[in-house]
């Protein structure tokens, strides 16, 4: 199987997660997403990865591990944003 682009991951992970933000930078190696959602509410990390991780099923399971997260829900990304603001 060819390695995904950065936007196959995205268009993975959107299909099976309904996201507020999503951005995914890679080199086919290895991704970096970063995902906003409103299902992450409530859920710790771990629970979070899970969610991305179903979401994107067997399309990515040998890439799997090569993919870095940053889950945040509307708020949270909300308050990141603020404060970027602030430097």
């Amino acid at each position: 199987m060819a390695d995904p682009t950065p936007q196959e991951v995205r268009d993975y992970i959107a299909q099976g997660l309904p996201c507020e933000h999503l951005a995914v930078e890679g080199d086919g190696r290895h991704f970096f997403a970063t995902i906003v959602s409103a299902e992450f509410a409530g859920k710790n990390r771990v629970a979070r990865h899970q969610i991305v991780y179903r979401a994107l099923g067997d399309r990515m399971r040998e890439q799997i591990h090569a993919l870095s997260m940053k889950t945040l829900t509307p708020a949270e990304w909300a308050e990141t944003s603020a404060n970027h603001h602030h430097h």
